[in-house]
């Protein structure tokens, strides 16, 4: 491994560089591990890593051409065979389509940056001298409640140090950590009547992750599970835990793309012909706010855009870009579309760079509903626990298949009176926001999809009229 610091590294790097314009990012992650099964520590473990991205750029009378190489585990005596290595890159390489001039040092300024100079943090398995104890008293309780607990906790801390060509120092440290708890009844899963439940949780620092918690949500879902209901396949009045909002939100966000959207590829596209988009459009009945922000408490995030290369979505050209508060669905109507700045003055929209959060409410839903408020208002209909296995069906109207998992709940007259087998759904995130009935309050959240990749999330639980459950499934 390298014996510089990672701010080091950049420097040099940057030194040895010869190409017509220099980005340079380096990564430092350290993460801890706790894994369980069957009311037991199974391992823990602690890994540290760094990875070194060079983005050499190649300007020609043809336009400017980009090349980039990373490598994990480089000595300090390879960073120049790295650097080498993305200048040929680009040599060899077309001029790239999202090609614009590198950021400034003073165009590029954000104040939420973390100090260039400071210490990289670390974590270890201290990390959960909170959870381990209360894991530990929910495994001695699991035998007598006929409970037996699967799951994994993992903590990660990645500092993000980014310098170019132009000037530009900027870095970003981002403490993520997750928590996933599976209660499974009976002798072995196999066993008539066994049932299986999940709970997760996103977290920065474990401080706020509460096991009795978890474990007694759990509790009440196996017990909700003893008594069996087999139900056709159709369409069903459902509730979508905040955790299942999250995963179709993401997934919308991830195709929000000004530029697709422009050229005619997504649900996204105006009707008007090319170059139009659904901007402006109403895409949901109720007055809901999907956005992101770099400062949302509880789910602070990155304040400037990094990238490793070219793209349609995010593009090393906008590295250091400075990001803030974006709106993409205001009250309903469609207002922004991920943009990089190529694609903002192909499309005449405004830049809105991908930002990595995301938070949905309703207008004046502060004091909505909580999930069991809404279930008790709930004649008849289905409660679910969580999606699994989405899929993208069709682009042009975002389509998605996917299963329900670890709990579908029968809801009668207010309360939960038994549990469901499990279905193949076939839904449009786009759609669901347009049927939407009732939004309770936002929360934080973990997708149990998509959340490993993307966990910082808020959502709140959805009422869904008529929520298509498309077949039967066998998957427990």
């Amino acid at each position: 491994m390298s014996g510089m610091t990672p701010q080091a590294v950049v420097e040099r790097a940057l030194e040895l560089a010869r190409a017509d314009g220099c980005m340079v990012l380096v990564e430092e992650t350290a993460t801890a591990n706790l894994r369980w099964a069957g009311n037991s520590l199974t391992t823990n473990g602690t890994t540290r890593a760094r990875t070194v991205t060079v983005i050499a750029l190649s300007s020609s009378d043809r336009g400017v051409a980009i090349g980039a190489r990373t490598r994990s585990g480089l000595t300090d005596d390879l960073l120049e065979d790295l650097v080498r290595a993305a200048e040929e890159a680009a040599d060899q390489a077309p001029p790239a389509e999202d090609a614009v001039p590198l950021l400034e040092a003073d165009t590029a300024r954000t104040p939420r940056a973390a100090a260039w100079d400071a210490a990289v943090p670390t974590t270890g398995i201290s990390v959960f001298s909170g959870l381990a104890p209360g894991l530990g008293r929910a495994f001695e309780r699991g035998p007598e409640a006929g409970r037996r607990l699967y799951g994994y906790a993992e903590h990660t801390v990645a500092s993000t140090f980014f310098g170019s060509s132009t000037g530009v120092r900027l870095r970003h440290d981002q403490p993520s950590g997750t928590v996933e708890l599976n209660a499974k009844s009976g002798a072995s899963f196999a066993a008539e009547g066994a049932h299986s439940a999940w709970a997760g949780q996103a977290t920065r620092d474990f401080s706020d992750v509460d096991v009795e918690a978890l474990e007694e949500q759990l509790a009440g879902r196996i017990r909700w599970g003893q008594r069996r209901v087999d139900l056709p396949a159709g369409r069903y009045e459902t509730l979508l835990p905040p955790g299942a909002v999250a995963d179709m939100m993401t997934l919308l966000y991830s195709s929000a793309t000004a530029r697709d959207a422009a050229e005619g590829r997504t649900v996204f596209s105006g009707r008007q012909g090319a170059g139009a988009t659904r901007v402006g459009e109403r895409l949901a009945a109720m007055p809901l706010t999907l956005f992101s922000d770099p400062a949302h408490p509880g789910l602070e995030c990155a304040s400037f855009v990094t990238a490793e290369g070219p793209g349609r979505r995010v593009t090393a050209f906008d590295n250091g870009q400075p990001l803030r508060r974006t709106e993409w669905i205001s009250g309903g109507k469609l207002s922004a579309l991920a943009q990089t700045r190529r694609s903002a003055e192909l499309t005449g929209l405004a830049l809105t760079p991908h930002i990595d959060n995301l938070v949905l409410q309703a207008e004046g839903a502060e004091g909505g509903a909580t999930l069991e408020e809404m279930v008790a208002q709930t004649e008849r209909g289905l409660l679910l626990t969580c999606l699994w296995y989405i899929r993208e069906v069709d682009p042009q109207s975002l389509l998605m298949t996917g299963l329900t998992r670890d709990g579908v709940y029968l809801v009668e007259d207010g309360e939960v009176t038994g549990a469901v087998n499990n279905f193949r759904f076939n839904e449009s995130p786009v759609s669901l926001l347009d049927r939407a009935s009732q939004a309770g309050a936002t929360v934080p959240t973990l997708g149990r999809e998509v959340g490993g990749g993307f966990p910082r999330t808020a959502m709140p639980p959805l009422r869904i009229p008529d929520f298509n459950m498309s077949t039967v499934s066998q998957a427990s």
